[in-house]
């Protein structure tokens, strides 16, 4: 990993930290509203994603050269992905496992992390 990958990957763990934070303070609301999971997950998801793509934008990727439309547009494509993975693994873990809901959010969060930093770095801002 270069100096500027190094650069990018510690960035993207402070936009990713307050993407995390709010999508679990989202989650956490709309749970305490009795939303079932997957649905309080969904909405989390998809508002995080915004929070994402701002700050990964101010933060991170300040050179891209592509529309607002078209930047936007891939990265809720992409995110899609992430929040099947997410959705995936919040099933197996609150309905196969039994475990508690905002300690299966922590967990799917952790792991769809890195596929999100990998999918904005390598395919919608790439270089």
């Amino acid at each position: 990993m270069n100096k500027n990958n190094a650069k990018e990957f510690l960035l993207y763990l402070v936009v990713g930290g307050i993407a995390t934070v709010s999508e679990w303070i989202f989650f956490f609301i709309f749970d305490k509203c009795h939303l079932h999971y997957a649905i309080a997950t969904t909405i989390a998801y998809l508002l995080a994603t915004f929070v994402n793509w701002l700050a990964g934008r101010i933060l991170v990727f300040k050179e891209s050269k592509q529309s607002f439309m078209k930047e936007i547009v891939s990265v809720y494509v992409a995110s899609l992905i992430g929040l099947l993975l997410n959705l995936l693994i919040m099933w197996v873990a609150v309905d196969l496992f039994s475990c508690n809901e905002m300690i299966s959010k922590v967990v799917a969060t952790a792991i769809v992390f890195a596929y999100n930093f990998l999918i904005r770095k390598l395919v919608i801002y790439k270089k």
